[in-house]
């Protein structure tokens, strides 16, 4: 360190030479927003973390169906994820009605065998919640209104569901959705 002596006969103490004092000070920096850092993301962290799914939409993250006992020609209603599901096994003449009407045509044009499994036609699964506003259809019980199309029927406001599970009248704008499904067997479908 160097000193300067004033004309009053004062002595002072001027900087220190060398960068001795900026490599503390860059140190000292560099920790404090180090420090900084550590703790905003450990405070970040439940934030983040309460957000993840719970154990039990975990469990239900898919189900798995047997399908044997549905004979050609009816539907069953089952649960995945809160929502109803429609597992329909198509006669040979809903397939032909389904495959006769020509996509192009249709508000939401898809195929049968864009919404089907390859090589399990006859096995259409839908989400059971009209597009609409999230009305469930009837049609998947026995005896209840199928609509004009022999699919779906909204009691809410109207919408008529094809055998594919199109939407072909009413206010609804899209098909009925069709989840994510793999065939374990010939008898059992995974959703989800």
């Amino acid at each position: 360190m160097a000193t300067v002596e004033h004309t009053d006969g004062a002595v002072h103490a001027t900087v220190a030479q060398g960068g001795e004092d900026v490599r503390r000070r860059d140190f000292i920096n560099i920790a404090a927003l180090s420090f900084a850092g550590i703790g905003g993301a450990a405070t970040l962290y439940p934030l983040i973390n309460q957000m993840n799914p719970s154990a039990d939409v975990l469990a239900l993250a898919s189900i798995e169906v047997d399908v044997s006992q549905i004979q050609p020609g009816q539907a069953i209603k089952t649960i995945w994820r809160k929502q109803p599901i429609f597992i329909r096994n198509l006669t040979p003449a809903e397939i032909q009605a389904a495959n006769a009407v020509p996509a192009d045509t249709l508000r939401d044009p898809q195929t049968l065998a864009e919404r089907t499994a390859e090589g399990k036609a006859n096995w259409l699964i839908t989400m059971g919640v009209c597009t609409h506003l999230g009305c469930v259809p009837l049609g998947a019980a026995e005896g209840e209104n199928k609509g004009e199309y022999g699919g779906y029927f909204c009691p809410c406001h109207g919408s008529h569901y094809d055998t594919a599970g199109r939407i072909r009248k009413g206010p609804a704008p899209k098909n009925l959705e069709v989840p994510e499904i793999a065939f374990k067997s010939d008898t059992v479908v995974q959703i989800g």
